[in-house]
């Protein structure tokens, strides 16, 4: 399969810079870069965002502008606050470095896809090259990718048994297609790969106007569109992540996600059975059976619940994100399919 030379990998080394916690950049306050702080409008100077190869970037623009500009206003948190005794926060500066990504993303105009296996409906991934079983007899990749409702990944020169899994809803360009493969690179890893097409759905998309960041260690989550050369904050708010407690309950997973579809209310069922145990309003699905969704209802019939003193304090969920319910809506409403990015950090 013929390759050729793309911005990603630079790109990858960006993101797992930031991802695996390096400090991306410092805010400062327009006209007065000395101080940090962390006002209305934030600037992340590009000499301030440490990544390899950084050089690459010389000829593109490198500032980050962040600026408040809310839309959705209910139950908005500060950008540092405290929770039962301890410090937490808006990671600004990392957020700062994501949003440079995805500016680069969008500088591209490349091809772009998203894995697609939600409930297995491409079928059971074959097991990789090498994996292991949980205690629950749960299948992972070598890196600690479950099977279920994942995606396999193949090298490029052997088609037989995949290297690795890909998540369920993770962002790649397509490099390349041919009959029955894409060749593709995954924006959460290294490399360049192949899928059986089966599992990639092109997308319609050239760029990714809206984010929406969750953070799993401040238990908060806030969206962000991109207008006039700015990424805008509309929301600030507390949320709850997922909870590992297998077999049921799994964390919610980190990385870039695209917004792949929503459900006005997402039924759910009683952990083991088949039975519905209530619903989750204003949901939309990033990666496998995980949604950013309102205050869940243990009624399938039941009235809709507004929040939950649970929000913003510690992971209780499946693997979902839960917000206030009408923040929810707020996202339901304005985040668009396939053109917005679920950012996961720490």
């Amino acid at each position: 399969m013929a390759t050729k030379s793309v911005l990603i990998p630079t790109l990858f080394v960006l993101i797992s810079t930031i991802i695996y916690g390096q400090q991306s950049g410092v805010p400062y306050r327009p006209g007065d870069r000395d101080v940090p702080e962390w006002p209305d409008s934030l600037f992340v100077p590009s000499e301030l965002i440490d990544f390899e190869e950084a050089d690459r970037w010389k000829s593109a623009p490198g500032n980050v502008d962040i600026e408040k500009a809310p839309l959705y206003d209910d139950h908005t948190l500060p950008d540092q606050y405290n929770y039962n005794g301890t410090s937490r926060r808006f990671q600004w500066d990392r957020i700062a470095g994501f949003l440079y990504a995805v500016d680069r993303v969008n500088d591209q105009k490349a091809r772009w896809g998203v894995l697609e296996n939600y409930k297995n409906e491409h079928d059971r991934p074959p097991l990789p090259q090498d994996y292991e079983h949980d205690d629950n007899n749960i299948v992972t990749d070598k890196y600690g990718v479950m099977r279920n409702q994942s995606v396999p990944v193949y090298r490029p020169d052997d088609r037989s048994v995949p290297e690795r899994y890909g998540r369920d809803g993770s962002l790649v360009e397509i490099l390349s297609e041919e009959e029955g493969w894409y060749g593709v690179e995954n924006i959460n890893y290294p490399g360049q790969w192949v899928v059986p097409d089966d599992y990639v759905r092109p997308l319609d998309t050239e760029r990714f106007g809206t984010v929406i960041v969750v953070d799993r260690t401040n238990q908060n989550i806030c969206m962000l569109e991109h207008s006039g050369g700015k990424w805008l904050v509309r929301s600030m708010n507390p949320a709850t992540t997922g909870l590992h407690r297998p077999p049921y309950q799994y964390e919610t997973l980190a990385g870039i996600f695209v917004l792949q579809d929503k459900k006005e209310k997402m039924m759910y069922l009683h952990d083991g059975s088949d039975r519905i145990a209530g619903y989750a309003p204003y949901a939309n699905r990033f990666t496998n059976g995980a949604y950013i969704h309102g205050v869940p209802v243990n009624n399938p019939t039941g009235a809709m619940v507004e929040f939950s003193s649970t929000l913003g304090t510690t992971p209780r969920s499946h693997m979902c994100v839960r917000t206030a319910t009408s923040h929810a809506k707020y996202i339901y409403d304005n985040a668009p399919r396939d053109k917005s990015l679920i950012i996961v950090i720490d």
